[in-house]
């Protein structure tokens, strides 16, 4: 039988902006296995976050290839539909809509899916337990603490299934304690759903969570 492809495959990546002048990634390599939880990080300006962009496709990269799951993405033109389905997207604000509940702001990505109310509810409710905020699903944003707005994100990142979670300064925005929530929910999810995670990270302590380090300094990557 022969072996899966990676999850997530760069190769030679260059993304610059400033007409060039400014190598935000400068020929990135490295790879991710299919369940593996991976954390990105370096200083600020080092070009983490433009890379984890890069493989959401919300970025196109000068050159190189980007490879999910065995597919180019650089090649592909229903790009909206693979970041619906194929990668879900958690950033450092969680850009909640604050008139709706925990569930139904976990429910929003599911409203192409063709799923039935029902079934999006039933959905949405099974991934606020998810995370821990079962007993929150009637709360507006406005009404939760910013690390419980942050898990809602998570489970809203995770409506459409998607094999890959990729997640910008989860924590960045709140306290050591909100970030050790934020962080145990997404472990709980590498392990017990097998989800393949690319997070970006400053702090050592919350990179420390993943199964591996990749260390990025100018673009390039530094393998922990």
């Amino acid at each position: 039988m022969s072996e899966r492809p990676p999850a997530v495959e760069i190769v030679d990546l260059v993304k610059t902006f400033d007409g060039g002048r400014t190598r935000a990634v400068d020929g990135a390599t490295f790879s991710v296995a299919q369940g593996e939880f991976v954390a990105i990080t370096g200083p600020s300006g080092c070009g983490k976050s433009t890379l984890l962009h890069l493989i959401a496709a919300l970025e196109r990269p000068d050159s190189g290839r980007i490879v999910v799951l065995g597919e180019e993405v650089t090649s592909r033109h229903d790009l909206s539909r693979y970041r619906a389905r194929t990668v879900g997207l958690v950033f450092q604000l969680h850009n909640l809509l604050p008139n709706l509940t925990a569930v139904e702001n976990v429910e929003v990505p599911m409203y192409e899916t063709g799923l039935g109310m029902r079934q999006r509810r039933r959905r949405g409710l099974e991934l606020l337990e998810l995370v821990g905020l079962a007993d929150k699903a009637r709360r507006r944003p406005p009404e939760l603490s910013g690390g419980e707005r942050q898990r809602v994100a998570i489970a809203r990142s995770l409506s459409n299934d998607p094999p890959i979670l990729l997640a910008d300064e989860p924590t960045g925005n709140l306290d050591s304690k909100a970030g050790r929530n934020v962080m145990e929910a997404l472990e709980a999810i590498h392990h017990q759903h097998g989800l393949t995670i690319i997070m970006v990270t400053h702090d050592p302590n919350i990179a420390a969570s993943a199964d591996r380090i990749i260390r990025m300094l100018d673009g390039r990557m530094e393998e922990g």
